[in-house]
């Protein structure tokens, strides 16, 4: 419900920018300065979780407010869904998020990490991941406890390498 309301506001803000261009004159348009900001498209993505796994709600919320677009899936073999995306057990963690363009990013990663990722993707690339569960990542908050961490870049061949440290101290 609240993606459909997202979706239907989105909609009514275009809608509205479309009549304000129509009916504006053709002087005022042309003389609308176009911000040199880079346009940052949305980046959606398809989350694959355990129906019971609160921590996993918490990360869809982090990401959705730092713009992201998530969809929720509940497989019933999430196991099999990270096999099948090659994400061997070494790196896996209690879900699993797909963007469009087929990249996993397994676990708790910031959001903007992931931003980072998909706006330059490594060479050879599969997606991110963070093993485990660590406390302080995003979903994992623990009052002011905070794990150090590593978000790893996950390779097509099997292999990984740390994409970025997060150091945090308890």
């Amino acid at each position: 419900m609240k993606r459909v309301v997202k979706r239907l506001r989105w909609l009514a803000f275009i809608a509205l920018s479309l009549g304000v261009l129509a009916c504006s004159d053709k002087n005022d348009v042309a003389n609308i300065t176009i911000s040199e900001e880079p346009v940052v498209d949305r980046i959606f993505l398809d989350v694959y979780k355990s129906p019971t796994c609160t921590c996993c709600d918490k990360w869809v919320t982090h990401v959705e407010a730092a713009g992201f677009e998530a969809d929720v899936h509940q497989p019933t073999d999430l196991n099999k869904l990270k096999a099948d995306k090659k994400i061997l057990p070494r790196y896996r963690s209690c879900h699993t998020s797909v963007s469009k363009n087929g990249y996993v990013f397994e676990g708790h990663i910031p959001a903007n990490i992931i931003q980072r990722f998909i706006a330059n993707p490594p060479s050879g690339a599969i997606g991110l991941a963070v093993p485990g569960m660590p406390v302080g990542s995003p979903g994992m908050e623990i009052g002011n406890l905070h794990d150090a961490y590593d978000v790893l870049l996950l390779r097509k061949n099997g292999e990984s390498k740390v994409f970025e440290q997060i150091d945090r101290v308890h």
